[in-house]
């Protein structure tokens, strides 16, 4: 017997259970003809008739025979899974291409492939092949999609061998599985100024000289790929190592996007929930100052950054931006409520210094987590809250809002302390929501009013 290797099944002899297996592989159609015949044959004795003990035999033997030849028959085949795309935002489909080789010296008979796929993602998918003649192929393919956004594994692939009178049936599972990976949906923002560009930011991204003068020289060590030019042997002597000068120092804007997974902080569930549509925010808003050059570091209310590969969580500059992106998305698409209901540990990782231009995705606040977040304004360039209406998000289209829920006093103390506060209502178009920040802070700015170009500074071009 020869044993499959990976993404193979054999078809032949030697499964666990033996010939046992054949037997409990017998369709309906193949157990109504073994106790027909057995019916035949007892009848054939009760009342004398030699033929209709011939009969009895002949049906019972039929599927007994069918199993023998399938449970003997051995195939090799090689099955291989392609997802096209691997990762796709909720409610897009993705396909999925599969490919069955022959690779024995035998064609096969009827085979039924069936692969396993999470009820979320569709029915579940099955092809009937006609025979696959010796090193030949057969390829189809089926569509998923999804609202959800999640990781959702494909396979093991399954290959169903069946005899040509449907009597008996063997199932063989590939060991190979795929991960498809949903993401939030990402919506294309416009590029925005949020009220002017402060001083080592802005679309420039300009790289100012570190290097006025000898004396002016910042070394650092020595890494593999300087230019042995650049060695500073003044620096060199007196650390004991090899140095080298740093001509330049990089002026890089910087983005941190809040969001809040507390879980009371949100109420609902599904797709059109109020997270998910701050989950999708987020993402758009990661996606968008990436593209636009930004060091953009992810933040939630626990106080973890990601991705974390670069210094305090942002992303490296280094970094291509769709590799940071697709990190991030990765992150956002398995993101779910967090046990926490405070944003205290969010606030204790921004109040370490000005981190450039802030943009927040909050839940329903109290009087308590309202102070915290006004707090985060202070050690931050530019600020901008998207806050979202609980109430707004569960109320019937008909009801009659509630007047004392505490809801505009949040947005009142946010925009106080010198957020650029938006207020977030069911089925609020971020993009509008988007350029109307731009156009508040514009004209905070031109009136010096809190947030404006009075302010911190910090403010990005986005």
């Amino acid at each position: 017997m020869t044993t499959p290797g990976p993404g193979q099944a054999d078809t032949g002899r030697g499964e666990k259970g033996g010939f046992q297996t054949a037997l409990a592989g017998l369709t309906t159609r193949g157990r109504s003809f073994l106790a027909a015949g057995g019916a035949a044959v007892i009848c054939s004795y009760v009342i004398p008739q030699p033929d209709l003990l011939r009969v009895g035999l002949l049906l019972a033997a039929l599927p007994l025979l069918c199993a023998t030849v399938l449970y003997r028959t051995r195939y090799r085949v090689a099955g291989s899974r392609r997802l096209s795309p691997s990762r796709v935002p909720a409610g897009s489909e993705a396909r999925v291409h599969l490919r069955m080789d022959n690779v024995s010296r035998l064609a096969t008979g009827l085979l039924m492939l069936q692969d396993r796929v999470p009820y979320v993602l569709g029915p579940r998918p099955r092809f009937v092949l006609d025979r696959v003649e010796p090193g030949g192929r057969r390829e189809v393919s089926y569509r998923v999609r999804s609202d959800l956004r999640g990781r959702y594994p494909l396979g093991p692939l399954q290959l169903r061998l069946t005899d040509p009178f449907g009597m008996c049936e063997l199932t063989r599972s590939f060991s190979t599985f795929d991960t498809l990976t949903v993401i939030p949906r990402v919506e294309p923002l416009s590029p925005v100024r949020f009220g002017g560009e402060a001083k080592g930011y802005g679309d420039g991204r300009q790289r100012s000289l570190a290097l006025a003068g000898e004396d002016d020289v910042i070394p650092r060590g020595y890494r593999h790929g300087d230019d042995l030019r650049r060695v500073h042997w003044r620096s060199t002597a007196r650390y004991g190592e090899l140095m080298v000068r740093r001509e330049e120092q990089p002026q890089r804007a910087r983005c941190t996007v809040l969001l809040d997974t507390r879980r009371p902080a949100y109420q609902g569930a599904g797709p059109d929930s109020a997270f998910e549509w701050a989950v999708s925010g987020t993402a758009s808003v990661l996606v968008h100052m990436l593209e636009r050059g930004f060091s953009v570091r992810l933040l939630t209310d626990t106080g973890s950054a990601v991705p974390g590969e670069g210094a305090d969580g942002f992303a490296a500059a280094s970094q291509g931006s769709a590799d940071a992106a697709g990190l991030m998305l990765d992150t956002l698409a398995v993101i779910d409520h967090s046990d926490g209901t405070g944003l205290s540990r969010a606030y204790d990782v921004l109040r370490g210094g000005n981190e450039g231009l802030l943009v927040a995705f909050f839940g329903d606040l109290d009087e308590e987590q309202a102070a915290v977040a006004a707090k985060m304004r202070q050690r931050s360039g530019g600020a901008v809250a998207f806050l979202l209406d609980g109430d707004a998000w569960t109320r019937e289209p008909n009801e009659v809002p509630e007047t004392m829920n505490g809801y505009e006093e949040r947005l009142r103390m946010l925009h106080e302390a010198g957020w650029t506060v938006l207020s977030v209502g069911r089925g609020a178009s971020l993009e509008d929501l988007w350029r109307q920040a731009d156009h508040e802070r514009a004209g905070l700015a031109t009136a010096g009013g809190p947030g404006g170009a009075s302010g911190t500074g910090g403010e990005d071009g986005a």
